[in-house]
């Protein structure tokens, strides 16, 4: 079956959740590209996007709805010059005619079923395996052909594992977004030994038609991002408790945090990188990958301490940021949790002996989000972490430990038959977390 014929009736289950969304939203503008393109004007394009709530699936469309017609209202000339049906339109014309165009594709169903009918299924429900190979085992009864490929999101289930809980003989892939899934260019590609071929070359055919990078990853818990995630926030989790034997726990987490964001150059310190993606799901993840790694302690006993006091962080349907590790106000850090106290200590009252104890940051240190566009970043990277290494402040310390141990995991990733190379690492963290510098690198050698 071609390109066409296996997208043209495609599925996302949990299309209204915070991947779901921007997934669906993807396929459903390649499907009108497609559509637009000649020879494929009568080819009928559907997709069908479940979720359990009638509510959210009418946000879905609205999202999808504005999404689109912001896109081509400022590609407009671009929009015009490529396809005939826009041909002396105005710009806003443009944009509400794709728009409507985009939004004909959907069939918005909260019933599982009616994804049986589709070739291709996008599954975006959270991290539970239990839960995924339930969807598929209805969608496999519920298919006349037993022919559905299968594209997982998931971030840190083996892939092999759904395949073999379901009988899907192979029918299913790793097709890993990152968030959010309509602005972040990677994706992870992980197959299985029982892959069948086919999907490999839709799924790479569609990645590149959606702009995305694609990343190999081979078939272990977490893959490459959360791999190495995982594993680098636990890192901070345990720095900042042995910290917290001389001093309140949210001092030392504050100043994990801070040598994490402004030392290592990093767009968020590792506790608001937690909080980000919600302490909830951090702890679920390493609850998943934690049985496939022996060898390794993958979890946190303070992560569950927040959990149970109800502190979870995560985002609120606007995208802004709840309160987990820090207390957000106004998008920015004002106050740090304490579990012994069960209640947040603000920033103001203890910034400046803990600054004062972490050392001065040299004047020269760059910042993120300077050093991500400068075309001469390499070379002030290595200066600043050449200089960093000879400061003998409890901050360069802290930062310089951090670093190796970034670089180490990395390594592991590779070492583990994970990652395919070291470059793949490095593209990873580079694209899908916005590092300037990837954790395998030269600095501090």
């Amino acid at each position: 079956m071609d390109y066409i014929n296996r997208i043209k009736k495609s599925a996302v289950l949990g299309a209204a959740g915070k991947m779901g969304s921007g997934i669906s939203l993807l396929m459903a503008q390649e499907m009108v590209a497609q559509a637009l393109k000649p020879g494929n004007e009568n080819t009928p394009f559907e997709l069908i996007a479940v979720d359990v709530s009638e509510e959210a699936l009418q946000g879905l469309k609205d999202y999808i709805f504005q999404q689109s017609r912001k896109k081509a209202t400022k590609k407009a000339e671009d929009f015009r010059k490529r396809y005939p049906v826009f041909a002396g339109k105005e710009d806003e014309e443009v944009g509400l005619l794709y728009a409507e165009k985009v939004f004909s594709v959907l069939k918005l169903t909260t019933r599982l079923e009616d994804a049986a009918r589709a070739g291709l299924v996008f599954e975006a429900v959270s991290e539970n395996p239990e839960l995924k190979t339930r969807l598929f085992d209805t969608l496999e009864k519920a298919s006349s052909d037993k022919d559905i490929w299968y594209f997982t999101n998931t971030s840190s289930v083996p892939i092999h594992l759904l395949d073999e809980k379901a009988s899907l003989d192979g029918r299913i892939l790793g097709f890993h977004f990152y968030n959010p899934p309509a602005v972040q260019r990677l994706v992870e590609l992980i197959l299985t030994s029982r892959t069948k071929p086919g999907l490999r070359e839709t799924a790479l055919e569609l990645a590149r038609n959606m702009g995305k990078i694609i990343v190999p990853a081979n078939d272990h818990a977490g893959f490459i991002g959360n791999g190495h995630f995982m594993r680098d926030a636990l890192y901070g989790i345990a720095q900042a408790e042995k910290l917290a034997n001389d001093m309140p726990v949210h001092e030392a987490i504050y100043r994990i945090n801070t040598v994490s964001m402004q030392y290592l150059i990093r767009p968020m310190g590792v506790f608001q990188l937690i909080d980000y993606v919600g302490i909830d799901v951090v702890r679920y993840i390493l609850g998943v990958m934690n049985p496939y790694y022996p060898a390794e302690n993958l979890h946190s006993e303070l992560l569950d301490t927040l959990f149970d006091q109800g502190i979870k962080g995560g985002q609120h349907h606007d995208g802004s940021q709840k309160d987990g590790f820090l207390q957000y106000k106004e998008g920015k850090a004002v106050a740090v949790y304490n579990p012994t106290l069960e209640d947040y200590v603000k920033i103001n009252e203890f910034r400046q002996d803990s600054e004062q104890h972490l050392g001065a940051i040299p004047a020269e240190a760059p910042r993120w989000k300077d050093v991500i566009r400068d075309t001469d970043k390499e070379a002030k990277l290595s200066a600043w972490f050449t200089a960093l290494g000879k400061l003998d402040s409890q901050g360069a310390q802290l930062a310089c430990d951090y670093l190796r141990r970034s670089r180490e995991i990395g390594r592991q990733l590779v070492r583990d038959g994970i990652a395919l190379s070291e470059k793949d690492v490095n593209t990873v963290l580079l694209t899908g977390f916005f590092h300037a510098y990837g954790p395998i690198n030269d600095y501090l050698i």
